[in-house]
């Protein structure tokens, strides 16, 4: 069945948010897709179109926004969800990834029993930009054993070049500026 909406629908449907969160920032909001249930599920389907259930073991969702998506992702492929937080926010024994952001460092977690080892993952965030948030939570995931198949996002900031940092693995964005 093909996705019920296109990526220029959803595309149409994000905010364009100017000088958030600091001057010089245009902040792509997503809110409006999420309002709207048929651009939702539109968007999950378009995320998830090259799976089908039983295809993927575990949705990766990274920190905040993209768990949103993952844990929808997860639920129509039938899978587990897996958060991928900041340092400090998961209750249980993790392991963590540093990665830098423009002004300094940061840090990823995910709980060490996250994964068995050889689990197919689907990778999923609201947004790629610089890439080192998506390429730590993809350490993490290799250093579990799990297998990528796809990292998937609804949007792309392509003149930040984030894709280079994701090396060979297969990408998917929705839209891109």
């Amino acid at each position: 069945m093909p996705p019920s909406v296109t990526a220029a629908e959803i595309e149409k449907a994000i905010r364009n948010v100017p000088d958030f969160p600091k001057p010089g920032i245009q902040f792509k909001d997503i809110t409006p897709v999420l309002a709207d249930a048929r651009l939702f599920a539109g968007t999950i389907d378009l995320l998830t179109q090259k799976f089908k259930p039983g295809d993927v073991d575990a949705v990766i969702g990274i920190d905040a926004r993209g768990f949103i998506f993952a844990a929808a992702a997860a639920t129509k492929l039938h899978a587990g969800f897996v958060p991928v937080r900041k340092k400090g926010k998961l209750p249980y024994t993790t392991i963590e990834e540093d990665y830098a952001l423009e002004y300094g460092n940061s840090t990823v977690a995910m709980h060490i029993d996250a994964l068995k080892p050889g689990a197919k993952v689907l990778l999923v965030d609201d947004l790629l930009a610089t890439g080192g948030t998506a390429a730590a939570a993809i350490s993490l995931v290799k250093k579990l054993g799990g297998q990528i198949l796809e990292v998937g996002f609804v949007i792309e900031l392509k003149f930040l070049n984030g894709r280079t940092k994701l090396h060979d693995l297969p990408v998917r964005s929705l839209v891109s500026y």
